[in-house]
């Protein structure tokens, strides 16, 4: 478990990152949303001790990181958002000498290499020089070696950056893939259609302050209590609207053109029962459909468009 109390991080007279507390457990994919300044990367550095916060810590499996730093860096694995890359060598030969540094045996090392080779698909690529990658397989090799060592904690900064759509969805793949292995990963973004299919937890940090924070459908209920019920109809959308307007599970009717739009208060099992009344009152729905909110939505909520 990842238990994160009162982490903060001061600069002179600029608060980066204020009194931080938040618990993820193995599993958790958590995404770590947030404008350009907001404080995400000082967070990350903190977590992943390479930057000592002013005060507060973070215990990682019952390791105090600020305290205890050397103890908890075999737990952690860190990608941050520009990497270097050594030239001149093969994907092989530079997971090797991080391989070496991370202290695996050499009798394993083979076997540890071709392990985040096939996870991070880049096995045809073993012999390739590093510089030749593209930039979606070189983020896929420094994921693979940041994954070396085998980490309980993965710390992703912007791990997105830069990558076109097709790489931007097979990265998606590859994060549930680890979140699978039972591994925390904390993902920072501000691309948020990157994070929402595969993040169960999420962070909103705005000026350094975490505004919000935890399960991705229970802050979906808490922000969007009714459910918005988009109907299209073939026909007499105005008949459909007044019908509706009757009901008592339905709060608020809006229509425009053929589209009907209406707040509803029940749960999945009355929604269906409302479809079927709307079919047997005779009429006609070409198109039936519950408009959720997504993590864009909720950050421009919560949010001020405020920066540090």
């Amino acid at each position: 478990m990842l238990e994160v109390k009162g982490l903060r991080k001061e600069f002179g007279q600029l608060v980066a990152v204020k009194d931080l507390y938040f618990t993820l457990k193995p599993g958790d994919i958590f995404g770590y949303i947030g404008p350009n300044g907001a404080g995400k990367t000082t967070t990350l550095r903190m977590l992943a001790t390479l930057l000592e916060p002013t005060s507060g810590t973070a215990i990682l499996s019952g390791i105090d990181i600020v305290r205890q730093p050397e103890d908890a860096r075999p737990l952690i694995g860190f990608m941050p958002d520009f990497f270097g890359l050594y030239e001149g060598i093969t994907v092989w030969e530079y997971l090797a000498f991080f391989a070496d540094a991370y202290g695996i045996p050499r009798s394993e090392r083979s076997q540890v290499i071709e392990n985040v080779l096939e996870l991070a698909d880049l096995t045809v690529k073993r012999d390739a020089y590093v510089e030749t990658l593209s930039r979606g397989m070189q983020q896929r090799l420094c994921l693979a070696k940041t994954l070396l060592h085998d980490p309980l904690l993965l710390l992703l900064d912007e791990p997105a950056s830069g990558l076109d759509p097709r790489a931007r969805a097979e990265l998606k793949e590859l994060f549930k893939e680890i979140g699978a292995m039972g591994k925390i990963v904390i993902i920072s973004s501000h691309i948020l259609p990157e994070l929402s299919d595969f993040c169960n937890k999420i962070g909103i940090i705005e000026k350094g302050e975490l505004l919000l924070w935890g399960d991705v459908d229970n802050i979906l209920r808490q922000l969007q209590p009714t459910k918005l019920l988009t109907i299209r109809c073939i026909e007499n959308a105005e008949t459909l609207a007044e019908w509706l307007s009757k009901q008592p599970e339905v709060i608020n009717v809006q229509i425009a053109d053929s589209i009907v739009k209406a707040q509803f208060i029940g749960n999945d099992e009355a929604q269906a029962d409302l479809l079927r009344r709307i079919i047997l009152d005779g009429h006609k729905i070409a198109a039936f459909n519950e408009a959720k909110m997504n993590l864009e939505d909720v950050f421009l909520k919560v949010t001020k468009g405020e920066v540090a």
